[in-house]
């Protein structure tokens, strides 16, 4: 099965990526895959420290992942698989593509202004050569109405 994988965060951009993501799965018959990535300045401190903070930052992606796998199921029904790696938001979905063959797609929300953010603007402008699937790249002005007809 081919899967849209969406990089999770916290920006308006994200839920149009998503959005875009299941309506193209439900319509293809393909998943959904979300990637949590935890950023390292989040653990470099003390061991124990850095320990119970990375131990949040996971619980936070999954409450967030529950969310958003509700509204999947019930708005397009497709059921969302997470996956939570560590590092560099770029390398972190470079090797999640590298490892997982079953993911077709890369959809990224741009923000909205002159640039398209620094994940979008990295993947593609520095590496869209070399990427090994295609990346789909959600204008952050679009509406809902305007992402639906497109999918």
């Amino acid at each position: 099965m081919r899967k849209f994988l969406v990089v999770m965060d916290d920006s308006p951009e994200f839920l149009n990526a998503l959005r875009f993501a299941a309506i193209r799965a439900k319509k293809t018959g393909g998943g959904v895959e979300i990637l949590g990535i935890i950023p390292p300045e989040e653990f470099q401190h003390w061991i124990g420290v850095g320990d119970v903070m990375r131990a949040e930052a996971r619980e936070r992606i999954e409450e967030h992942f529950k969310v958003f796998s509700k509204w999947m199921i019930d708005k397009e029904g497709v059921e969302p698989e997470l996956v939570i790696r560590e590092g560099e938001k770029a390398d972190a979905v470079l090797e999640q593509i590298s490892e997982d063959k079953e993911v077709g797609v890369l959809v990224l929300g741009a923000c909205i202004g002159a640039s398209p953010g620094p994940l979008v603007t990295q993947l593609v402008n520095k590496l869209g050569g070399d990427m090994t699937v295609p990346i789909t790249v959600v204008p952050g002005a679009m509406t809902k109405e305007a992402i639906i007809a497109v999918s």
